[in-house]
């Protein structure tokens, strides 16, 4: 099921929260909202499924519009952060709900409950209640019931934030195969930029209401069209240097460093820049070289990161593999891949 939203706007207290919002969500596809609290990613979730009304605008279930239908009248399915499960009914009654609701037969019923409850490995659990589950076992219970009404659309509201580190592993794979093997339409927010990249097929970075950047998140990773899109994508994140242009390159002139690009062609002398470096491509091998003083370590088991302060007080990340024997305090003459860097205008686009 295809979702089109078309100049959607919505306003809480005469505030606008979106303004003229437009996004295309493919048939069969996963995208995720993301980005920082507060940019609007929820309100857009929660106005997909009913829960909020459009200020403006329409919302298109395939060529039908749902703009002002209620919740219940849309078919989609939510997994909510908190799971909402029914804490006196069974697993199994608690992903009936929704066809008890609809009064399905009891051997319809028997019947969905016990097929989804296959699909997200929970068939043994259905005789216990919420509270004897786990986290993991109870976000199988909320996605279960979620889809066993067979939705349009399933809509994932930070799904994984209540889990520990390792949980979310497991479910970001369990949740992305369970969406691949239906072919259900999903929108995942987040603020998590590994559970968007790993889980989706595109992500939509959102800032203040707007989509800055949409894209698969390779792609979005290889080539953010703004400082804040480098700075959100990427762990450890992006570091950035302040300098100017001078004769095509950027320049920061107490450090000595000087790095030719091409994208500064005809760009003033003296103009602002901001030049972002991956941690990947910081450290012994490239053609810049940048003189520093390790600042942090931090041995992360096959990787080891560090951070490299310049004589400005900029710093550098560099992340290594495990069994380098720097260590904090020491100097070092390092290199940057001047053809992996990315240079921002002031105003944080692209160049």
């Amino acid at each position: 099921m295809q979702i089109s939203i078309r100049n959607f706007t919505k306003t809480f207290d005469a505030t606008p929260v979106i303004d003229n919002m437009n996004l295309t969500i493919e048939d069969g596809e996963m995208l995720a909202l993301l980005g920082p609290s507060g940019c609007g990613k929820s309100t857009t979730l929660f106005t997909i499924c009913g829960i909020h009304r459009m200020n403006g605008g329409r919302i298109l279930f395939g060529d039908r519009d749902v703009s002002h239908l209620p919740s219940q009248k849309r078919n989609v399915g939510v997994v909510f952060q908190n799971y909402a499960l029914y804490p006196h009914l069974s697993i199994f009654e608690n992903i009936a709900f929704p066809l008890t609701v609809r009064r399905d037969s009891r051997a319809d019923i028997d019947r969905a409950v016990r097929a989804i409850a296959e699909l997200t490995h929970i068939s043994e659990l259905l005789e216990r209640r919420p509270g004897q589950l786990s986290g993991g076992q109870q976000q199988r219970v909320a996605l279960a019931r979620a889809l066993v009404r067979r939705p349009d659309v399933l809509l994932l509201d930070e799904p994984l934030a209540n889990l520990d580190a390792k949980l979310r592993l497991e479910m970001r794979s369990e949740i992305r195969r369970i969406q691949r093997e239906t072919g259900i339409t999903a929108v995942l927010v987040t603020h998590d930029q590994v559970e968007a990249m790993s889980m989706c097929d595109r992500i939509a970075i959102m800032k203040k209401g707007e989509i800055v950047q949409i894209d698969t998140p390779s792609d979005m990773y290889r080539n953010p069209r703004t400082a804040f899109v480098a700075g959100f994508l990427g762990n450890p994140p992006i570091s950035f240097l302040n300098g100017v242009a001078t004769d095509g390159a950027f320049a920061i002139a107490p450090l000595g460093l000087r790095i030719p690009l091409v994208a500064l062609d005809g760009i003033a002398d003296g103009t602002p820049l901001t030049l972002g470096v991956r941690p990947e491509d910081c450290g012994p091998q490239g053609n810049v070289q940048i003189e520093g003083t390790v600042t942090f370590a931090e041995t992360q088991g096959r990787e080891n990161l560090y951070d490299v302060t310049l004589a400005d007080g900029s710093v550098l990340r560099s992340i290594q593999p495990s069994g380098r024997t720097v260590a904090v305090g020491d100097s070092v003459r390092w290199h940057i891949d001047s053809k992996a860097v990315f240079v921002f205008a002031e105003d944080g686009e692209r160049l």
